[in-house]
């Protein structure tokens, strides 16, 4: 196949399999934010450059999928639009828009597509879904434990096993930097730097530390990595505790831990990790991400980002949200064998075309996934291989001896056993069928 006929890099076509298991799993998700009291919003996939620009950090800027100017000032090669990079900067742009008609606190999600001009690779896209819980106009830390217990039941409902959250703090992260004498405009690149410990050794990360553009002492980069990495957490809870800062970021960190855990998330699920950085500038309190074996990265992530809404115009509002990267999940889920949802109801054409469309909708009208063969061919042996390449669970044979006695002819397509019932009460024999499968 030429390389015209692929989709763009990063991007993929899903087809019918594919396409329901992920509305299964996004439909799931949905109920359970719903449980939790988040209402829906959707916002357009593109929002004003204006909107999104400042809002990600330097790193993630360069991910931004931008629009060319059109009609008269095409020509300039100048952007003014840009594809929707997360939902959580469309949230506070709503919040700005449209706060005097939202109720307060306001607690959304929103489950659709967003766009990064990434470099594609396992488990990584392009355009993928983002699936967001957000609550806005709220300091209290049961709305953070919220957001974590929502994501946790979400990951158990898709299947996701030994899954568990790692917790940090902004603050606790800013007092860090203090404690080892990082100067502010060393901090992000110490900090960017510090996130690449679950990707590289500890050994490599000091060493960046000490000789790339953070320029720390090795000293202070050596004891930096290694207490951050230690098993006794007491060591940098020690330190943090030295600072006003550090003091109220372990104060929060330990707060959600306990909220969550009191509400019944397994202790084992949620720890505090010093050296778990989140990478987006927004964020200004607790912070977590969550891992699971044999899933790439992290699989969920969120934090506390209470100047967000104010950068965008709108009032100076706390707020809190997370994510569960579905995309990741499901990529890797769709290596494991799963049946394909097929018909319910298989109808040949071996008769009149009005006969066979009037059996098809008197199955419809019940409720029931019903498919008509379409072909040219009126052998019932190469009808029937089209109903088991449908995955057809039932076929309803109306032959002319069928139509002749006013019946139909079903044929369990797991079992190969065929019923003759009356055309009134085929569906009714269907369901039997299909409930006892």
């Amino acid at each position: 196949m030429g390389k015209a006929a692929q989709p763009p890099s990063g991007t993929r076509d899903f087809l019918a399999d594919d396409l329901r298991r992920r509305k299964h799993a996004f439909d799931t998700l949905a109920e359970i934010f719903e449980r939790y009291g988040f209402d829906p919003l959707e916002t357009p996939a593109f929002e004003n450059l204006s909107v999104i620009t400042g809002k990600y950090g330097e790193e993630a800027a360069r991910l931004i999928f931008k629009i060319l100017k059109r009609g008269i000032h095409e020509s300039s090669g100048q952007a003014d639009l840009a594809l929707r990079y997360d939902h959580t900067v469309p949230l506070a742009r709503v919040i700005a828009t449209h706060g005097s008609k939202l109720p307060q606190p306001y607690k959304r999600y929103a489950i659709g597509p967003v766009w990064r001009a990434d470099r594609p690779q396992d488990g990584r896209f392009r355009e993928f879904v983002q699936c967001d819980i957000d609550t806005v106009g709220s300091h209290s830390p049961l709305a953070d434990a919220e957001i974590v217990l929502a994501l946790a039941d979400g990951l158990d409902a898709l299947g996701v096993e030994g899954f568990t959250f790692n917790v940090n703090s902004r603050r606790a992260l800013h007092a860090l930097l203090d404690v080892y004498g990082v100067t502010p405009q060393a901090g992000t690149t110490v900090l960017a730097i510090l996130d690449k410990l679950d990707k590289v050794s500890p050994d490599a990360v000091a060493k960046e530390l000490a000789t790339g553009a953070a320029g720390l002492p090795t000293e202070t980069a050596d004891s930096l990595v290694t207490d951050v990495t230690a098993d006794d957490r007491d060591v940098i809870r020690e330190r943090l505790s030295s600072t006003e800062g550090g003091t109220a970021g372990l104060a929060e960190i330990d707060t959600l831990i306990q909220l969550v855990t009191d509400a019944g998330l397994p202790a084992d699920r949620i720890a505090y990790n010093p050296s778990m950085v989140r990478g987006l500038d927004y964020y200004t309190g607790v912070i977590y991400e969550a891992t699971a074996p044999s899933y790439p990265g992290s699989i969920c992530a969120g934090g506390r980002y209470d100047k967000l809404v104010a950068t965008l115009g709108g009032p100076d509002m706390p707020a809190c949200g997370g994510s569960i990267g579905v995309e990741r999940i499901l990529a890797i889920q769709s290596h494991e064998t799963a049946t394909p949802r097929g018909l319910d109801v298989a109808v040949p054409a071996l008769v009149d075309e009005a006969s066979v469309a009037t059996l098809a909708a008197q199955l419809r009208r019940e409720g029931l996934r019903t498919g008509v063969f379409l072909g040219t061919s009126k052998k019932l042996a190469r009808q029937l291989k089209w109903a088991a390449d449908q995955h057809a669970r039932v076929v309803a044979i109306l032959g002319p001896d069928e139509m002749a006695a006013g019946n139909v002819t079903v044929r369990n397509m797991t079992t190969g056993e065929q019923t003759t019932v009356a055309q009134a009460a085929v569906a009714d024999h269907v369901r039997r069928l299909l409930a006892d499968r």
